[in-house]
């Protein structure tokens, strides 16, 4: 057949948004601004939103704002909220007041809020001074609410509804303001007191007789978040029950806003990068949103220095251990070339058992009262491979390093002890942090790893001694 040897040539998004900042950067560099706008809008909004900043990385600030100013209006908005905060802040510094308040009159109100906490007061001030006092007072309202909380993550761009409405009454709402909402496939049902009386599908009113009313499609066993519930707490909501909004309530049970799954996955994105960098025993940058070539190196030295001096210090401790077997060192130089083996497989035991346990609690899969479970399941776990591996390396030192028997006794008991001792520590420490407040991220690689060498010196140690009587 003709097509047997067709040969179907495909690229990556990574590669073809490679080819694309090359090719447009090179018709700004040659002045064909026009040109590079044509091709530009051959793009959807993310992939125009990243080719301005890589215009602002490669180039100046001045280019990227030409580029974004020959955009038409509408899609120039949709480009903005796609941009970083630090972009959106050299654009809204270099662009004119009315430029500014079309910008954000068109956003949706959760990214204009994310846009004002960016940037600077006087920028701000001078936004608020171009709204009306009504919305000036709502703006407050969110920028007051704290970062990390449910509360700024919301939006009141939703469908609201009244029990007494009947279905068509209530389509023809949806149709008249739906389009500015950020969701109409759930709709919120509230009484005149603004209270959240329960939800109804998109779907059920589709399907539902003209005539008929919204409460008789209402469902009121829904879930919903107060406003100053932890972001973090507010995304396990979404991921256990697959949500794509939760309603946001005040104290008195009052619909303030909705949060979308799409606010959420940039929560997600956060913690899970919150977490790495707590688990590689680097403090948190000031923001998180700021790549990797961008943060200055005295900020990458001033979030990984203490960390690393903590545990710089806690080696001290271990080597002051050492120190008092000397004597049997001596004795028996051998042994101090298992030392880095022994360590070595304890800290990696360790931290096998802390990240899956970590990654347990944070997909609420573990919860701290578990403890015994973990720790009889640990026990049976690192007791197998605590067998294996010391049975292997009981061949090892007698076969090829050619050491006797009782050596290499001492050296693999010392092995299955170690590798039980660090499974146990490594299971129950991230525990036991969650239950004391502390971020149980923290007690991954770089703590388990100290603990587990100290740990892992003494037990050798002692055994050996014991077991060769030195």
């Amino acid at each position: 057949m003709e097509n047997e040897n067709l040969i179907v040539e495909t690229t990556t998004v990574a590669e073809r948004m490679d080819t694309l900042i090359e090719d447009i950067l090179q018709l700004l560099e040659e002045k064909k601004y026009m040109a590079a706008r044509q091709m530009l809008l051959e793009n959807n909004a993310v992939d125009i939103a990243e080719v301005l900043e890589e215009i602002m990385d490669e180039m100046d600030v001045d280019r990227a704002v030409i580029m974004f100013r020959t955009l038409p209006k509408d899609i120039s908005t949709e480009v903005f909220s796609y941009m970083n905060s630090e972009d959106q802040v050299d654009i809204i510094s270099a662009i004119t007041d009315s430029e500014i308040s079309y910008i954000m009159e068109e956003l949706a109100f959760d990214d204009m809020i994310d846009v004002l906490e960016e940037l600077p007061a006087n920028l701000v001030d001078k936004i608020l001074n171009h709204t009306s006092k009504e919305e000036r007072n709502l703006i407050n309202t969110f920028l007051k609410y704290p970062e990390n909380c449910a509360g700024s993550l919301m939006t009141i761009d939703y469908v609201e509804l009244s029990r007494d409405m009947t279905v068509a009454e209530a389509m023809a709402h949806i149709k008249e303001v739906g389009i500015d909402s950020e969701t109409v496939y759930t709709c919120y049902v509230k009484d005149r007191g603004r209270k959240l009386l329960g939800v109804v599908s998109l779907r059920a009113l589709v399907v539902a007789p003209d005539d008929a009313y919204v409460e008789e499609y209402m469902h009121e066993d829904i879930q919903v978040v107060n406003v100053y519930e932890d972001q973090e707490e507010v995304s396990n909501l979404f991921k256990r029950y697959g949500y794509l909004a939760i309603p946001v309530v005040d104290n008195e049970y009052r619909l303030v806003g909705i949060i979308t799954v799409d606010d959420i996955m940039d929560v997600v994105e956060e913690e899970t990068t919150e977490d790495i960098e707590r688990m590689a025993g680097v403090i948190d940058f000031d923001d998180s949103d700021t790549e990797y070539l961008d943060i200055s190196v005295w900020r990458h030295v001033k979030s990984r220095l203490p960390w690393l001096f903590f545990l710089m210090c806690s080696y001290v401790v271990t080597g002051g251990i050492i120190s008092g077997f000397e004597e049997a060192l001596s004795k028996m130089v051998c042994l101090v070339s298992y030392m880095p083996m022994l360590m070595g497989t304890g800290g990696n035991s360790g931290s096998q058992s802390a990240t899956l346990i970590i990654r347990g609690m944070s997909l609420d899969e573990i919860d701290p009262s578990d403890w015994p479970k973990v720790l009889w399941k640990e026990l049976r776990i690192s007791c197998v491979i605590g067998v294996l591996l010391s049975v292997l390396n009981f061949g090892r030192i007698c076969l090829m390093d050619g050491e006797g028997a009782m050596v290499a006794f001492a050296v693999s008991a010392s092995m299955f002890v170690i590798v039980i001792a660090a499974k146990s520590i490594g299971g129950l420490l991230p525990m036991a942090a969650k239950r004391l407040g502390i971020d149980p991220a923290l007690m991954a690689s770089p703590m388990i790893s100290s603990l587990t060498d100290m740990v892992s010196v003494v037990t050798y140690f002692t055994m050996a001694t014991t077991i060769l009587g030195i």
